[in-house]
């Protein structure tokens, strides 16, 4: 990454762009060519003294006071003023005068704040004349310097410049700086600048970049650009670049920082960070940024993935649009344009839903769909990717090309039989795939270059299962050879748990029938659980000994033939002998045949229940998937109530920790089917939140949060209240119900983190939907939203905002709850001792978010009747009497004046009249009298004022749009929160005064890209005042002023 170019006396001005003297040049020529026609076309309009000051020779000479009026307009051009007025500059042997002449006009430009074309024009001229005295210099010239230069025009007018930054008008302050930021940037690439005048500038915009004033700090942080050392770690331009990025509370300024500001070791966090900043603008420029100026090596992997999942993802389609158009694309040129790389960049191990994300805003910007075989995986005839050539990269871009040509309907059919085979085909791929993924024993799973082997190939295995979902199983034959596959790789032994519960999807989403799904499910848990296991029993001890007697008969039989044949042959009776050996053969044909007698088949097939953790996680996964894909008003039916029985209930007890939290998201899963199912385990279920491990207390309070949600608190009326009170309270003290949130109440303060978020999270919906009405419990989750305990919990902070707004905008019984959460709320924090956190939460925050959730504004559908805001009038103004000289009643009186109290005469105005002078009658603070006469004052005015007439409203929208250009007050700014304070950012309906504030923060954008278009529309009459006032001469001024 080059370092951004400094400004010294030793070394030459260098720019971020090169081009831009020769761009300049280019453009003057143009001018000087246009000049004659531009001369031409206005002889009939311009009076004739103007005709003469453009057909000057370069012996004429132009006063300073009148190329100042005609730098005034657009048109003129400034390239001929500047050359004639620096003629007579030149001729001019007393500088003196010519000097002070000038500064004279330029002070009327430089009291002006707003962004007038006129005055915009002059500064562009002044710029543009100050720079045509900068003389280039060569290399071999660097190191002498001519005498000429201290007493140069340009570093006379710098020095004017740097001896007015410190002026008290803060127009002038913003227009020296704005000055001194176009003066260094039109500057060209071999411009020296003194070093004493070098580091004046330095000092001044590091001064200057504080200002209470946006703009200022905006032209100061741009004028900077030029003078950073992104190297040096001490550079005081990269320090004040990142102090203003973190802290400062205007988004322009944040904006104007990142575009100068050079990308370096130092300075990336910080631009990284700014992908999260609440404005839109900020996070799109970021992200332009990085595209532009960072490599992709210069980010981690968490960083590129973090980058591309909020970006993919953001709220704001501009944002998403840069990440496509800018961001992607400049990550594949830095990479050959190989998505693949691209994706191996990633981790898609890791990270595969953000990567199918990045690849299908690829897909997207492609001009053709068949651009998409042309990258990323290589097919064969088949269709197919080669067992050996599977690598995580190539199977992923296979899915995501896929499910996205799929998403594309009719459209993609064509092309999707490109990138697919047939169903059969690809399930005998599939099942030989699954099969040689190798079951790990446990001295294996030591081994880490084992393990990751194996975790490459169950991730493969799951990409190809969920490219299953995008096959074209209409046709019969291949929808069968798909079911029986995916029933062969849910009983292979060394199929992986985690790719159970994907199979189960995949199956359970081509059967369309309930009934089937439970069907086929219970029969390969069955088979799962209770496989068919041959076994020989035991053959009969007396069977073989009989068996071993006959064989020894029969031998001993044969020897005594034998021996009495061998005396017959001594006796030479050859007639016996015949005999004997007739017998002998017999006895051995015999003996032959009893031992060649096959023994009997003791061998059976028999079922064993298997009760080992792995097959209890894998049958208990296929029933939660079942269930989850179920119709929840089918019911249970008894095959689901066995498996119920026979396999979840037992696995709730079993010591495996794994086990019984999957049985528990089974029994709360199936809860939900059965109204009397639920009334039976509901006690279980409230004992498991309260006894077991945090992970298996979560899924059971999951379950108990759904079960309210379905069936609300009646539920828990149906149960003895003794079996819901862990401390064995009777009936009469309290109520199941009130158990029940009591146990959610202690959760908020569980120190489980997990714990905490899913119980504020539970409360949260069933709040939002209804089921539970409780200012207490309101008022606990504002409290934990600010609470630092919580400042690195992100989800619960982020599910609480939400929450917040969603849930006052719904309907204005929300509010009412809100309003009488208001006081409880209060009183808690200012109630709170030292060494809580809650002392730490500013008061005053938290009731400004209690002001804009009930402003009457703010809901989606308005409502009739008496105001919320008047009610919450009425509580606060009784909270101040309880205690008149009570601290906090400065705070109760802020609120006041900042409530939309209703001014229509009833008895509540009346009402709120009387207390609002009670409260006046013993309040001795003059803010809270102050504060109080306002309201009061407000409240009688409006009783006798009439609304004034349309032309008067017509001149205040004018007079209110107009003053939106100019920013005249200070800029408001909170104290920074300390940890745990929370800023309120509620406020999509906040008070238009605020809003005039915020625009006017933020009205200049020069330099920094995407101006903020305009979000009100004006009237006829107030567009031509305001064009009035845009066509803003300076030569009245001037000629008053030379007059005199």
């Amino acid at each position: 990454m080059p370092p951004v170019p400094a400004i010294c006396s030793s070394s030459t001005l260098k720019t971020w762009e090169q081009d831009r003297s020769s761009e300049k040049r280019q453009i003057s020529r143009d001018l000087s060519l246009k000049s004659r026609a531009i001369q031409s076309r206005r002889k009939q309009t311009e009076s004739s003294d103007e005709v003469k000051v453009f057909t000057m020779t370069a012996d004429n000479e132009l006063e300073i006071q009148e190329a100042f009026q005609r730098a005034q307009k657009a048109h003129h051009n400034k390239a001929k003023l500047v050359a004639t007025l620096k003629n007579r500059y030149i001729k001019m042997e007393d500088k003196s005068e010519f000097h002070e002449e000038f500064l004279r006009c330029l002070k009327y430009a430089m009291i002006v704040y707003t962004r007038e074309p006129a005055v915009e024009n002059v500064i562009d001229f002044v710029v543009k004349f100050a720079v045509s005295f900068e003389t280039p210099v060569n290399e071999e010239d660097e190191e002498e310097e001519s005498e000429d230069d201290d007493g140069s025009f340009l570093n006379f007018l710098l020095n004017f410049l740097l001896e007015s930054h410190t002026a008290n008008s803060h127009a002038v302050r913003f227009r020296v700086c704005q000055l001194i930021n176009k003066l260094l940037g039109s500057l060209s690439e071999n411009a020296q600048v003194d070093d004493e005048i070098c580091e004046r500038i330095h000092e001044a915009m590091l001064v200057r970049v504080t200002d209470k004033y946006p703009n200022v700090r905006i032209q100061a942080a741009l004028a900077m650009a030029r003078l950073q050392d992104p190297n040096d770690s001490e550079c005081p331009t990269i320090k004040a670049y990142m102090l203003l990025l973190e802290n400062d509370s205007n988004a322009e300024v944040r904006r104007a920082v990142l575009s100068c500001i050079a990308p370096s070791a130092f300075t990336l966090p910080k631009i990284y960070k700014r992908t999260r900043d609440v404005k839109e603008k900020v996070r799109k420029l970021s992200y332009q940024v990085l595209a532009e100026k960072v490599h992709i090596r210069a980010l981690s992997i968490a960083q590129r993935v973090s980058l591309l999942q909020h970006g993919l993802t953001d709220s704001a389609e501009s944002v998403k649009e840069v990440v496509k158009v800018y961001l992607l694309p400049a990550w594949l040129r830095l990479l050959q344009n190989d998505v693949l790389q691209l994706l191996h960049r990633l981790d898609v191990e890791n990270c595969a839903e953000t990567a199918v994300l990045a690849l299908h805003a690829l897909f997207s910007t492609a001009t053709t769909l068949d651009d998409l075989l042309q990258n990323g995986s290589k097919l064969d005839e088949r269709k197919l990717i080669p067992v050996d050539a599977l690598t995580c990269e190539n199977v992923l871009y296979w899915r995501a090309a896929c499910e996205f040509v799929k998403a594309k309907g009719d459209e993609g059919e064509e092309l999707l039989e490109k990138l697919l085979p047939e169903p059969a085909i690809f399930a005998e791929y599939l099942y030989s795939y699954l099969k040689s993924v190798p079951l790990l024993s446990e001295e294996q799973r030591a081994d880490m270059t084992q393990l990751e082997l194996v975790m490459t190939k169950e991730f493969i295995g799951q990409q190809l299962i969920l490219l299953v979902g995008c096959l074209d199983t209409t046709e019969e034959g291949g929808r069968r050879r798909v079911l029986a596959v995916l029933k062969e790789m849910l009983l292979l032994p060394n199929t992986p748990l985690s790719l159970i519960g994907q199979l189960v999807q995949k199956l359970v989403g081509i059967l369309h029938d309930d009934q089937q799904r439970i069907t086929v499910m219970a029969e390969i848990i069955s088979d799962l659980r209770e496989p068919i296991v041959p076994i020989t029993e035991c053959v009969d001890e007396n069977e073989k000994r009989k068996k071993q007697v006959k064989l020894a008969e029969l031998k001993v039989c044969i020897m005594e033939c034998k021996q009495e044949l061998e005396d017959c042959i001594s006796r030479e009776d050859f007639a016996r002998a015949a005999e004997l050996k007739e017998s002998i053969a017999q006895l051995e044909e015999r003996r032959g045949q009893l031992e060649l007698q096959p023994e009997p088949d003791h061998t059976k097939e028999q079922r064993i229940e298997k009760n080992d953790p792995e097959t209890l996680l894998k049958c208990l996964t296929m029933c939660a998937e079942v269930l989850k894909q179920m119709n929840i008003s089918r019911g249970i039916c008894p095959t689901i109530t066995a498996l119920i029985e026979s396999l979840i209930l037992p696995s709730v007890s079993n010591s495996n920790s794994a086990v019984r939290n999957m049985a528990v998201v089974c029994l709360g899963t199936a809860a939900l089917h059965s109204r009397d199912l639920a009334n039976t385990h509901l006690v279980l279920l409230l004992q498991i939140t309260q006894l077991d491990e945090p992970k298996i207390r979560i899924s059971a309070l999951k379950a108990l949060i759904d079960q309210l949600l379905l069936n609300g608190l009646k539920i828990l009326q149906e149960k003895p209240s003794d079996l819901l009170n862990s401390d064995g309270q009777s009936e009469e003290e309290e109520s199941p119900v009130h158990n029940i949130l009591k146990m959610l109440s202690e959760f908020l303060d569980s120190e489980i983190c997990e714990l905490r978020t899913e119980t504020a999270e539970g409360l949260a919906k069933l709040m939002y939907c209804g089921r539970i009405v409780s200012a207490k419990l309101l008022s606990r989750l504002v409290l934990l939203w600010y609470n630092p305990v919580t400042e690195e919990d992100q989800r619960l902070r982020h599910c609480l905002g939400v929450f917040l707004q969603l849930y006052a905008r719904e309907s204005r019984a929300h509010q009412e709850c809100v309003e009488e959460s208001f006081l409880p709320t209060m009183r808690t924090l200012f109630n709170a001792p030292a060494t809580s956190p809650l002392s730490e939460i500013d008061a005053s925050n938290v009731a400004e978010l209690f002001i804009e959730l009930t402003r009457p504004s703010a809901l989606v559908q308005s409502s009739q009747g008496v105001c919320v805001h008047d009610s919450l009038a009425v509580r606060v103004c009784n909270e101040i009497l309880r205690d008149i000289n009570a601290p906090e009643v400065r705070l109760y009186c802020k609120t006041l004046s900042s409530l939309e109290i209703s001014t229509e005469p009833g008895p509540a105005n009346q009402e709120l009249q009387q207390l609002l002078s009670q409260i006046l009658q013993e309040v001795k603070d003059k803010f809270c009298v102050r504060a109080v006469e306002k309201v009061l004052s407000h409240l009688k005015g409006s009783q006798q004022s009439k609304p004034s007439a349309p032309q008067d409203a017509v001149l205040t929208a004018v007079d209110e749009n107009i003053s939106s250009e100019a920013v005249n007050e200070d800029e408001t700014k909170s104290k920074r929160p300390r940890r745990g304070q929370k800023k309120v950012s509620t406020a999509k309906t906040s008070k238009k005064s605020c809003e005039n504030k915020e625009k006017s923060d933020e009205s200049d954008e020069e330099n920094v890209p995407e101006a903020a278009p305009p979000s009100v529309r004006l009237t006829r009459r107030a567009k031509t005042a305001a064009l009035e006032k845009t066509k803003q001469d300076l030569t009245a001024l001037m000629n008053r002023e030379a007059s005199s």
